[in-house]
């Protein structure tokens, strides 16, 4: 099997890519149903951080430009930013505009300040970046003055300024006040850390959002590329051809849109190679329960 090499999203750590792996039709690409509408996104998307906080020039935005045509091309749609990730906003917002392609594409972004106020205007700043009248998701990063923000997206939502409200952090010792909001103010998506290696949502987040009807986003992944770190020059397992998995990187992201609690998982790449090959994770068979154990006593394993 010929393999590509290149930069992961925090452009440092090569990532083995399956040429076999981009060979899948993304014709029937997993989807999963967002619980307080029913709507269907798909399974893995893009995140942003780091990766399209990039300046105005060409060779800057070209590469990127790709990623998001391609995106589209294979049918995937979610897209998460953030005003923390420096110039990702408006650079997403510059190049589905070029493209035209907003109409295709879930968008997401946050609230990232502290006040109602300030909290309002940022969140009119990323709508003005982001070059949209409406935003399909807008999440309180990192539970920064959350009851604040809180109100704010509802009235939003009831107003249709935004499509669906949640919240979001990316370190385990969050968990605790997540699982509180969810339980007292269901947002419609929760977004949080959990990959092979990092697992601890498994035992009450993961349930309790499922239980409550709220849609999860992933982010890290890849555990910001320490998977890739903890597998290199080992090969994959000789089974994993039974759950369609042609690389690492597809190993990772199976394991974790196979949770049945998960929505979507967000890596962030600037190579349309590494896209291509993540969302060949939302391609074919899922492992099941007992997939998921063999993968999880392999990894440890290694």
């Amino acid at each position: 099997m010929l393999n590509l090499t290149g930069i992961t999203a925090l452009g440092c750590i090569t990532q083995p890519v399956s040429l076999e792996g981009l060979l899948f039709s993304f014709s029937d690409m997993e989807k999963r149903i967002i619980p307080s509408s029913g709507e269907k996104i798909p399974a893995i998307g893009l995140g942003t951080w780091q990766t399209f906080d990039v300046d105005n020039s060409e060779a800057e935005r070209s590469a990127l430009r790709e990623v998001l045509s391609m995106l589209v091309n294979k049918g995937a749609s979610v897209i998460d930013s953030s005003p923390m990730y420096g110039a990702s906003e408006t650079v997403v917002g510059d190049l589905i505009s070029e493209l035209k392609i907003r109409d295709k594409l879930f968008l997401a972004t946050k609230v990232w300040t502290t006040g109602k106020d300030a909290g309002i205007r940022q969140m009119n700043e990323s709508f003005q970046k982001m070059k949209t009248t409406t935003m399909d998701l807008m999440q309180v990063h990192n539970l920064t003055d959350v009851n604040t923000h809180l109100k704010t997206v509802r009235d939003w939502k009831a107003q249709k300024k935004i499509r669906y409200f949640g919240i979001t952090h990316y370190t385990v010792s969050a968990y605790p006040e997540l699982m509180r909001l969810i339980k007292n103010e269901k947002p419609d998506f929760v977004q949080f850390n959990y990959n092979i290696s990092v697992r601890d949502a498994e035992k009450e987040l993961l349930p309790l959002a499922k239980d409550k009807g709220v849609a999860v986003i992933i982010n890290r992944p890849f555990e910001e590329g320490a998977l890739f770190n903890s597998v290199k020059g080992k090969e994959l397992p000789a089974w994993a051809k039974d759950y369609d998995i042609n690389s690492w990187g597809q190993f990772f992201l199976k394991y974790i849109i196979s949770h049945p609690a998960v929505t979507c998982a967000i890596p962030g790449t600037s190579k349309v190679n590494h896209l291509t090959d993540n969302l060949g994770a939302a391609i074919g068979k899922l492992p099941d329960e007992k997939g998921r154990e063999k993968m999880k006593k392999h990894f440890d394993s290694l």
